[in-house]
Formats: C-alpha cells, sequence, structure tokens
C-alpha cells in the first residue's frame, strides 16, 4: 500500500448522492449500468458502474451513494460518466457505500 499525505487526500471531493436514474448499460464491453445521481447543491451527475452483480437497476432508485464529484469526466462507450460511485469488492462483486441515515445529498464525506 503507498502512502499519501494528508494534503493530497484532502484535495479529493468525495460526496454523498441519491440515484435517480438507473438503467443498463448496453453499449458498454463489460456489464454494468448507466445511472443519474442527484448531488444537491453541485447539480446531477451521470456516471457507469459494473454493479450488475449484486443489484438491479430498480434497486438503485432513490438509493443514497458515496462518490467522487472532482474526477475529470470520462468517455465509456459514448456516455461521459462525471463521478466515480464507491464500493467495496469482495469475491469479485461490488457493494456500495451507502450511509445508514439519510442525509443532504452533496454532504461531504471526511
Amino acid at each position: 500500500m503507498k502512502t499519501i499525505q494528508s494534503d493530497s487526500f484532502n484535495t479529493i471531493e468525495i460526496r454523498v448522492g441519491t440515484i435517480i436514474q438507473a438503467e443498463v448499460f448496453a453499449e458498454a464491453r463489460k456489464p454494468a449500468y448507466k445511472m443519474k445521481i442527484d448531488f444537491g447543491e453541485l447539480g446531477y451527475r451521470n456516471s457507469s458502474a459494473q454493479i450488475t452483480k449484486r443489484y438491479k437497476p430498480h434497486e438503485l432508485i432513490g438509493k443514497q451513494i458515496v462518490a467522487v464529484v472532482n474526477l475529470p469526466p470520462k468517455q465509456i462507450a459514448g456516455f461521459t460518466s462525471e463521478c466515480l460511485v464507491l464500493g467495496a469488492v469482495y469475491n469479485d462483486d461490488v457493494i456500495l457505500l451507502t450511509t445508514d441515515t439519510l442525509v443532504a445529498n452533496g454532504l461531504r464525506i471526511q
């Protein structure tokens, strides 16, 4: 594991958002979903996530997740992913990081 300085970590914007749309990303090479996420005052961001083993699109709607919102946009099969949804990888499966209490969209994780 590589050690980083606190100043480096502090530049990462990790925020809470609510998934408002989720659909199968048919054009992606690996199974994935396209999602639209509400980050409150930061607005809406699109994201692509390979979370199809554990979740169905309808199960994701309304779920609060944790994401990095200040990475540069990434083009994936003609879709612009604007944030990185975070999850724990276990046995080749991704378990989304979520809040255990409903909080305001856009709340910063520190």
